[in-house]
């Protein structure tokens, strides 16, 4: 009898503490970038932001805000190199109008930021991953989950033929953030699977 009733205790111990790792895995997820930006897709689309002179100058930012007004919203900012390396860096966070504002300006400090579809936006960025991708650059690791945040727009809505590179060439500019070695890496890159005149190499505007 006492045996039966230490393997009932057992058991219900365990299935208490299945419960409880459930409820952490399940917060943890609900504060992790999926979750976060999981929920941002369910809400309308307040924002979204491109660098005017990107598919020109090579390099610029591709802002998408979410949220169930505009004085609150989670943005998702993606650094582009339509040029040559594709999706940079991507960074997701929550912000208040004022503070989304003062993003905005600094980042069109240096190229102004004009709205564009989302449709559009997706798909520049499906397409510029994708070429970056074919050149042996993949996307940062957090555009594929940050991309999701686009929810149901579709870029098939689109129908711009982007092209990417320059006169038919990727052109590499290498960022202030690059160290020497990534840079000769990426170069040495280039040469082996495109040749010398495969593509261009500058300093970037």
């Amino acid at each position: 009898m006492a045996t039966n009733m230490a393997l009932k205790r057992a058991r219900k111990a365990q299935r208490r503490k299945q419960v409880v790792a459930e409820k952490r895995k399940l917060g943890a997820l609900e504060t992790s970038l999926a979750g976060r930006v999981r929920r941002a897709a369910e809400m309308p689309v307040q924002h979204c932001l491109l660098t005017e002179s990107l598919l020109e100058v090579g390099l610029g930012m591709l802002v998408l805000a979410r949220g169930p007004t505009s004085h609150h919203v989670t943005l998702s900012s993606f650094l582009i190199d339509v040029f040559c390396l594709g999706i940079k860096d991507v960074t997701v966070q929550s912000v208040g109008a004022e503070e989304f504002a003062m993003y905005i300006a600094t980042m069109g400090a240096a190229a102004p930021m004009i709205p564009v579809e989302p449709s559009y936006a997706r798909k520049l960025l499906r397409n510029v991953a994708a070429w970056a991708q074919s050149l042996g650059f993949p996307p940062h690791r957090d555009f594929t989950v940050a991309e999701r945040m686009f929810g149901e727009v579709s870029a098939a809505d689109c129908e711009v033929d982007f092209q990417f590179g320059r006169d038919g060439k990727p052109v590499y500019m290498p960022g202030p953030t690059e160290s020497s070695s990534l840079i000769r890496l990426r170069l040495e890159h280039l040469r082996r699977t495109l040749g010398d005149d495969g593509f261009d190499l500058e300093a970037p505007v």
